[in-house]
């Protein structure tokens, strides 16, 4: 209760931090109004400021939601540049002989200008997803090809921010790719499953041209419905704590999200007395932890995501001290782990320092 109150307060003291650097600004442009006008921007700004809760009561209701993803984003950004704005005008009154107001006004533009601009590029990050390559090799053999593509997209997030556009562009980059198999280690749904059922994103899967496995992440979640059920229909199978050999051989070992307390699952040495180590084997894992146990127990190739590499820099540093590997390819005895940014996004529309993107793996088996 205690540390509700705290995060509170703490968020509310911020706010009247932008808000105070807000009104002075719009100050310098108009000058002194009548009251009504800065009642009726507190009010905008405190509307704004807890959209992203107001969605929630609203049903998700799609603008509020919109309006809250959008100020998470302005208020992060505002948040980091402010400091930087105040000390500069600052520094500039008390050295020159400029106008005050000119000087509080010029600040302004420049700074909502910079937001702009990190928003824009952010945007582009955000839905334009790139494919990045890897290639690795397996010292096992299996049946048949000894070379195989598998196509992997995590942390799709679909939902109000990401919907069947964002799809459509998900299975045309996946199909362009001819893959052998393709691969979603978790976060396939937002939370809420309404969202990828009404913008009929089971329908669009389904589209894929090739078997499709996932596991489960932390906001695969829905104790409304059978959300097992809604995702099998969906044009893919889930390995929820389950194995399943392919025909080549390779096995696949699927493993439930350990994001919640309330969640029971298998641990990985029990589920792996059902396969045949002899045979590759690669562990749908959606955040990236206890790589030692994988490389312990055998593992081939482990794939993950949930870290969107931070999702807006500077958290990217946070995200590197977190995680043994956040990003990318990593190699620890005979165990790869390879890690995606993620194909969406959450709680805000943008991305900076990282880049939705979908993976193109080409593994080579042979001893």
């Amino acid at each position: 209760m205690w540390f509700i109150i705290g995060v509170v307060l703490i968020y509310n003291l911020l706010l009247f931090y932008i808000g105070w650097n807000g009104w002075k600004w719009i100050k310098s442009i108009w000058g002194e109004k009548r009251p009504v006008f800065k009642y009726v921007y507190w009010l905008v700004l405190l509307f704004f400021a807890y959209s992203f809760m107001l969605g929630r009561l609203f049903n998700e209701d799609f603008f509020i939601t919109w309006i809250g993803a959008i100020w998470l984003g302005l208020f992060y950004f505002l948040l980091l540049l402010l400091p930087f704005v105040n000390l500069t005008v600052f520094l500039i009154k008390k050295y020159t002989t400029l106008s005050k107001t000119a000087v509080t006004k010029n600040t302004g533009i420049v700074t909502l200008t910079v937001v702009a601009g990190l928003f824009s590029y952010g945007i582009f990050n955000a839905y334009s997803p790139v494919v990045r390559n890897y290639a690795i090799n397996i010292p096992k053999q299996v049946k048949d090809k000894q070379t195989i593509t598998i196509a992997m997209a995590s942390d799709m997030h679909f939902g109000m921010l990401s919907g069947d556009k964002q799809a459509k562009k998900l299975v045309d980059k996946i199909n362009s790719m001819n893959p052998d198999l393709v691969i979603f280690p978790g976060d396939i749904i937002d939370d809420d499953v309404q969202p990828f059922l009404d913008e009929g994103i089971p329908d669009i899967l389904k589209q894929i041209n090739a078997p499709v496995y996932a596991s489960l992440g932390n906001h695969d979640r829905d104790d409304e419905v059978d959300l097992y059920k809604i995702l099998n229909e969906s044009g893919m199978r889930l390995l929820a704590d389950e194995v399943v050999e392919l025909e080549n051989g390779v096995t696949l070992i699927g493993r439930k999200d350990r994001g919640y307390q309330d969640v029971v699952r298998a641990k990985l040495p029990e589920l792996l007395k059902q396969v045949d180590a002899s045979k590759p084997l690669l562990l749908l894992e959606h955040q990236p932890y206890d790589l030692d146990i994988a490389k312990n127990y055998g593992i081939d190739l482990m794939l993950s995501g949930h870290t969107h590499r931070g999702q807006i820099a500077p958290m990217n540093f946070i995200t590197d001290k977190i995680y043994e590997n956040d990003w990318g390819y990593l190699k620890k005895g005979t165990l790869q782990s390879i890690v995606s940014s993620g194909y969406g996004l959450w709680g805000t529309p943008i991305r900076l320092g990282s880049r939705s993107e979908i993976l193109k793996i080409t593994v080579t088996f042979n001893k």
